[in-house]
């Protein structure tokens, strides 16, 4: 039952993103009643999170380049390229800020997921010896991938490989030894 619905969730985002994805077609598409549907996400701001959070962390492994220039700079490539062909992540943030009910699973489906891969890659980095030990992984998140959120939301600067590499060589100027 959760699976499909998360399934459902997921082909529904990629059809027509947040609006077509609403708990009515979740529930027509995967069978799933839905009172259950309801049961399980208080609305479709929470199913769409952890659908989107399922979806990206499907398409995005982690990298290991062997450094972590390498690694980080990669990621953050991947998740450039993956905001820039996902209106959904836009969609969703903006969703969070009226939708109190969805915003919880956001946070818990999508960032911690992604949080948490990056934490790896920051650990791995420190464990080489490559970067500030002092510098937490959560604030060494937020400094590369603050950015292409603000990006993304303001429109002021591309979400292009190359805007990728920038952002990525400007904070780990100041994050690695």
């Amino acid at each position: 039952m959760h699976d499909a619905a998360v399934a459902a969730a997921i082909e529904l985002l990629e059809e027509g993103g947040l609006t077509a994805a609403t708990c009515d077609a979740v529930s027509a598409r995967s069978g799933v009643s839905k009172a259950t549907i309801y049961k399980h996400w208080p609305s479709k701001t929470a199913i769409a999170a952890e659908a989107f959070g399922t979806l990206m962390g499907d398409a995005l492994p982690l990298p290991d380049t062997g450094s972590a220039v390498g690694d980080l700079t990669e990621q953050v490539r991947q998740v450039s390229a993956f905001y820039a062909a996902q209106p959904v992540f836009a969609q969703l943030l903006a969703a969070c800020v009226t939708d109190p009910t969805g915003a919880p699973y956001f946070r818990h489906f999508f960032l911690a997921d992604r949080r948490k891969a990056i934490a790896t890659l920051w650990q791995r980095a420190i464990e080489r010896g490559e970067a500030k030990p002092e510098i937490d992984a959560e604030t060494a998140t937020d400094v590369l991938f603050g950015p292409l959120v603000f990006r993304l939301m303001s429109g002021h600067q591309p979400l292009t490989p190359e805007e990728a590499d920038k952002i990525t060589a400007a904070a780990l100027g100041g994050l690695l030894r």
